[in-house]
């Protein structure tokens, strides 16, 4: 089982161009199709939709490979 995280959080995670940000859209709790594939998603499994920080692109991704962002205070 990967770790859970909630709409709103703030996550990282490893990409082809090197780590990047964004923050989770959507938590996908059963299987759904993005970009022509099917993902496999669950209770116990869930998938996430996470926005870039740095740009308009949309990932899909497992808790597994994330990484919560402590936000800083004060802003």
């Amino acid at each position: 089982m990967s770790k859970k995280f909630a709409v709103g959080d703030h996550v990282s995670w490893n990409s082809e161009a090197g780590r990047v940000a964004g923050h989770i859209t959507k938590v996908h709790t059963s299987d759904f199709d993005y970009k022509g594939h099917t993902h496999r998603a669950s209770e116990e499994d869930p998938q996430y939709t996470i926005k870039s920080d740095k740009t308009d692109h949309i990932a899909a991704h497992k808790g597994g490979v994330l990484r919560l962002i402590k936000e800083k205070s004060g802003k």
